[in-house]
């Protein structure tokens, strides 16, 4: 999403998914030698049964055995036979479980993890172009969004970052404010009367007044490794911060409310990029792809991919631009008309497109 990126990994799934089968940190010395099952980071598809069970050592008999996954509790049991998990309507991505031995008066965890994938392959979609507007080739687009008639947009890179108001037709931009060169531009959302406009990597967001771009408050965003995409769904935002991971924020304090896991069936899919909010679904770019991922906010799955390769044909580009960060990026929606705008960093036209099946 940034110039000459690194890819950054999420520390805390790292640790899930490779984390010690059958042992906890508070205990790992204490000799027990108890297991658990299924092995750390096996993975599973959505609908699949997960049987989870604990093996103790010979001879030994437990007063009860407590299963949870992160905070559900998922049963009790008083031998090995164990419990089983439904992963029908369970959010997707690597999920912590837990089995709580009690023996003697005294306990001890046993833990590993699954990683939960899409139940199937994503629809393959690919693009019609309806029509072009022309751009300002200077614009880092980082969040994009149509309101009321105006394309309401978040530029990058230090020293050049704005947010602004850009006539569609003529692609003049009508009116900006622009971020003190410490502040590299992100997502954009518009609520009400107000744009709320994130920050890559220091953890802050801005608020500005809608009419006019005017700063009304700025306010910490510790949410995620970094601020990337940003939409609204009419009642919370949605923003994603270099991994596969969706938060969800309360759309008057900004503050963590839930997130999903981006997973098809195959993998999670990391770099989820620009998004937008589209008939219930997530829309999101994938940082240097041709990709969009339509998104189930409800679970993380997969359900669509766009190829978009193409769009901006290699032989029209100019030879002196940074193609591999110049890359598609932005997408916005006329809600009343049903058009889908999609462009890319300092590219010189919008898209007006039409998904349609391979």
């Amino acid at each position: 999403m940034k110039i000459n990126k690194l890819k950054i990994f999420f520390a805390a799934g790292l640790l899930l998914a490779f984390g010690c089968n059958g042992c906890d940190p508070k205990t790992a010395d204490s000799g027990a030698d108890y297991t658990i099952s299924p092995e750390a980071g096996t993975t599973y598809k959505a609908g699949d049964e997960v049987k989870v069970k604990v093996g103790l050592p010979a001879n030994t008999k437990p007063d009860s055995v407590v299963y949870m996954m992160e905070a559900i509790r998922l049963g009790v049991a008083k031998d090995t036979l164990g419990v089983s998990l439904k992963t029908d309507t369970i959010p997707l991505g690597i999920k912590l479980i837990t089995a709580k031995v009690y023996q003697g008066g005294k306990s001890q965890d046993v833990t590993t993890n699954i990683l939960l994938l899409a139940a199937k392959a994503p629809e393959q979609l690919t693009y019609k172009v309806e029509k072009t507007f022309p751009r300002d080739t200077s614009a880092y687009t980082e969040g994009l969004q149509y309101v009321d008639g105006v394309i309401y947009e978040s530029t990058g890179d230090y020293g050049h970052s704005t947010i602004r108001k850009v006539d569609l037709q003529t692609g003049k931009v009508l009116m900006q404010t622009k971020l003190e060169s410490k502040y590299f531009g992100e997502g954009i959302s518009v609520i009400g009367d107000k744009v709320v406009q994130m920050t890559y990597r220091e953890k802050t967001g801005f608020v500005y007044d809608k009419n006019n771009l005017k700063l009304l408050k700025t306010f910490a965003n510790n949410v995620g490794v970094e601020g990337w995409g940003m939409c609204f769904d009419g009642k919370k935002l949605y923003l994603d911060d270099s991994t596969n991971r969706i938060w969800f924020l309360d759309k008057d304090t900004y503050q963590q409310i839930g997130f999903i896991d981006v997973c098809d069936d195959k993998k999670q899919i990391d770099s989820v990029n620009e998004l937008e909010y589209i008939d219930g679904k997530l829309y999101a770019n994938v940082y240097q792809t041709d990709e969009i991922l339509v998104i189930n906010p409800k679970t993380g799955a997969v359900e669509q991919r766009i190829d978009m390769k193409n769009l901006y044909p290699e032989s029209e580009r100019p030879s002196n631009r940074d193609w591999g960060n110049n890359v598609l990026n932005g997408i916005a929606y006329d809600a009343a008309t049903k058009r889908i705008f999609v462009t890319g960093k300092k590219w010189p036209k919008m898209y007006q497109v039409k998904f349609v099946k391979k």
